[in-house]
């Protein structure tokens, strides 16, 4: 069925722990309207303990650069992925993010005996995984995953509005404020906006030969 091509619908709950690495995962980038989904995975090294791990949402965007150059710096090992545009659009949101979070756990140099992912899906992994909702405030591992995937996200977002400033990618970072719409409906959709998200198709519907800037 297509829908599990890359995510675990139902996992029973884990009553057991195994020893050996264990990596958290998370995501950044679900929501927006435009940019890719970017996913994050690190296994922490114990023995080089990082503080003030947190929900990447909780911190600000200064104190997030400042741990994520600690946790490149410290972690045992960490990769970054992502899922593009095309593949949202084509896979819709929740498979594209299994997807980004698959590569990511798959990108690690070190192979972990767990992985511990925040929410309540899992991707379609070779190893040991459990969903963890809110993981990303209780886990420091999946902590970590979220600060790595929002400031590379955001920094990708950063580099569009260097080439579409117009947009105003550098403070909305994609997602649908008012000012992102209003730009949507001036200027039309980028190759980068996703059109399988619905503000994005009403600007099409009602300007299919509006040519991006």
């Amino acid at each position: 069925m297509r829908l599990k091509k890359f995510f675990k619908a139902e996992q029973a709950s884990l009553i057991w722990d195994v020893p050996g690495l264990v990596a958290g995962v998370d995501e950044a980038g679900r929501g927006p309207l435009a940019g890719p989904v970017v996913a994050a995975a690190v296994i922490l090294n114990d023995k080089a303990p990082i503080k003030g791990l947190a929900d990447s949402k909780q911190l600000t965007a200064r104190r997030r650069e400042q741990l994520y150059d600690e946790i490149r710096a410290k972690a045992l090992c960490c990769s970054v992925a992502q899922a593009s545009v095309e593949e949202i659009d084509r896979l819709n949101i929740l498979q594209a993010t299994m997807l980004a979070m698959q590569r990511a756990v798959n990108g690690l140099r070190l192979k972990p005996v767990k992985v511990l992912v925040d929410g309540n899906r899992l991707p379609s992994l070779d190893v040991l995984a459990e969903a963890i909702v809110s993981g990303d405030a209780l886990v420091p591992a999946i902590s970590a995953a979220s600060i790595l995937a929002k400031v590379a996200r955001d920094r990708l977002l950063d580099e569009l509005h260097l080439l579409h400033p117009v947009y105003g990618f550098d403070r909305h970072k994609g997602y649908g404020t008012a000012a992102h719409l209003q730009a949507l409906q001036t200027h039309g959709a980028l190759a980068e906006h996703r059109r399988s998200f619905a503000p994005v198709a009403r600007v099409l519907a009602a300007s299919p030969d509006q040519a991006p800037p």
